[in-house]
């Protein structure tokens, strides 16, 4: 098959991507008409189809990506001298009101092996989380990961433990010496698992609680307060200093706004109130120790696809996350909610430009109104403190081709798919009905992918062009590498390659389905996410007010 070197997305579009690196004085027939590049064209980024004028706005996806600032001519090379940030006012009166998902796999399974709660939700993975009502309570628990998990049989000794291991024994042989060569090197064998149904003991550590504002303190207890009750949760310990702005009673309640009847243990300790026998930290120990006799009590069983829900995020993006990682996430997200399963799209400031979209996909006038509003108010705030969506791109983005947020945005939304929008929620609000989401996050990689999973994401898929290690505490995050460079470079990190699609190896629509189905093993517990393997358990809370 004979690969592709520039791909026009839309037949709309006067910016066109180079699939390759191409070299001066090539040219291409765009729409009909000759282009002849004015200079080199790095791979990833675009060029002009036409003639631009100053003031005059540039296209791709279909929509308007940028205005242009400086003459181009037509087969020049698009840069932030020459395009800046700029986007179409959003369409708020179409709503679609049909949808043609996608013929499903021929295979599709009546469900996966999940753990089954009774509040009709399952879990991908059964953990015992450690959370902290403040910063200040980070140092206890530490205390107490160092201890439980090793104990427990949870922690397995990594290879970079048996490596230094080994030249530490190399050094005490040197300094011995010649008497000493005969040490043999050996490795421990990890301790069976106590627990078997057990995956995980996990520490929610963190830098708020106190010293902001009253609503950041209600904010990180609605989010504690939604991983305590997701259902990748067996059970919780929380530790309180006492003094806190978070306290114990306001996070009580922000668990009682989420479910009626917790069906899983949930353990206070209170350092300054403490007066019980014993050391506290022996207390928390113990107490935990019972309530994890209790979750492992519960083993995985088949539970209906309804019950996964899937967040969507990016990271670390390039030129080519749009074409081919992102569409091919967005056919397997339309493929869950095909199957009645629900979705989660985030990243606010990365759906600028694609308002109109998305407001089409809405299905009530409430959520598309909710949608804008939520926009408006998130560019407001960010304009108070001399930013706005525009900055967006990261460095390592533009000089991968990404050269506007409305541009980073139309490729970004692509993860989405195409189904309809059945609600808006704002952070940190959770999923409440089958289908898919709009989710109120940031762009930061590792705050989004927390707060997706705190709206009830109990897997994660996670695009990036660039590589990253992001994972999240809770839920497994499968990484999903926009072209096979970055797959090969970073193999230890990347779960899934859609560089095929940029080669013209294979169709957005053949790699979704293979990644729905990879979705389908992980959350099983038949396929360990390279993040969970490296234990990337990533989790920032979202800090929306000021420090006091």
């Amino acid at each position: 098959m004979t690969q592709k070197t520039v791909l026009q997305i839309d037949e709309h579009d006067d910016l066109v991507v180079a699939l390759q690196p191409l070299d001066k004085g090539e040219s291409f027939t765009i729409n009909g008409i000759k282009v002849v590049l004015q200079q080199n064209i790095p791979a990833k980024h675009k060029f002009a189809g036409r003639s631009f004028t100053i003031g005059e706005r540039a296209t791709m996806y279909g929509i308007t990506v940028g205005e242009v600032v400086l003459p181009i001519e037509q087969g020049e090379l698009i840069t932030t001298d020459n395009l800046r940030h700029a986007t179409s006012e959003p369409d708020t009166t179409t709503l679609r009101q049909h949808w043609s998902p996608p013929a499903p796999p021929a295979d599709l399974p009546e469900g996966f092996m999940g753990y089954a709660r009774s509040n009709a939700t399952a879990g991908t993975a059964n953990h015992w989380i450690f959370v902290p009502l403040v910063f200040c309570s980070n140092q206890e628990l530490l205390i107490v990961k160092d201890v439980l998990p090793k104990v427990l049989g949870i922690t397995r000794p990594t290879r970079y433990e048996s490596f230094t291991e080994e030249l530490v024994r190399t050094i005490q042989r040197d300094e011995a010496g010649a008497e000493s060569m005969s040490i043999q090197s050996h490795t421990i064998s990890p301790p069976t698992p106590v627990f078997a149904n057990i995956d995980g003991i996990k520490f929610l550590t963190h830098s708020l609680g106190c010293g902001g504002t009253r609503a950041d303190a209600r904010l990180l207890c609605g989010l504690l307060a939604d991983y305590i009750t997701h259902p990748n949760v067996a059970g919780a310990t929380v530790i309180s200093l006492g003094c806190q702005n978070a306290e114990i009673s306001l996070l009580k309640e922000e668990v009682a706004k989420r479910t009626a009847k917790l069906d899983k243990p949930l353990f206070f300790f209170d350092r300054q109130a403490w007066d019980g026998p014993g050391d506290m930290t022996e207390a928390m120990i113990r107490q935990t120790m019972i309530g994890l006799q209790e979750a492992d009590k519960t083993s995985r069983s088949l539970v209906p696809l309804s019950q996964l829900t899937v967040g969507v995020e990016c990271g670390g993006s390039d030129g080519f996350s749009g074409i081919s990682a992102n569409p091919v996430i967005g056919r397997s997200v339309d493929h869950f909610v095909a199957a009645g399963a629900s979705a989660i799209l985030a990243e606010f400031p990365e759906l600028c430009g694609v308002e109109s979209e998305l407001v089409s996909r809405c299905t009530t006038q409430k959520s598309a109104d909710r949608f804008l509003a939520l926009m408006s108010e998130y560019r407001r705030q960010a304009q108070m403190f001399g930013t706005d969506f525009d900055m967006n791109p990261s460095p390592g983005n533009i000089r991968d081709g990404l050269i506007t947020d409305a541009m980073k945005s139309a490729g970004a939304a692509k993860k989405g798919g195409t189904a309809p929008i059945v609600d808006v929620l704002d952070y940190p609000e959770q999923v409440s009905r089958p289908g898919l989401s709009l989710l109120c996050t940031p762009g930061g990689d590792v705050e989004s992918t927390t707060a997706l999973v705190g709206a009830g994401a109990n897997l994660v898929l996670f695009s990036t062009g660039l590589g990253t290690p992001t994972g999240n505490a809770i839920a497994p995050v499968l990484k999903i590498s926009s072209n096979s460079t970055i797959a090969r470079r970073l193999e230890r990190m990347i779960d899934f390659d859609c560089g095929p699609i940029i080669t013209g190896e294979a169709t957005i629509g053949r790699l979704g389905e293979q990644l729905f189905k990879l979705c389908l093993q992980t959350a099983a517990g038949q396929y360990q996410a390279k993040a969970v393997r490296l234990g990337q358990d990533d989790f920032i809370p979202w800090k929306r007010e000021v420090s006091l």
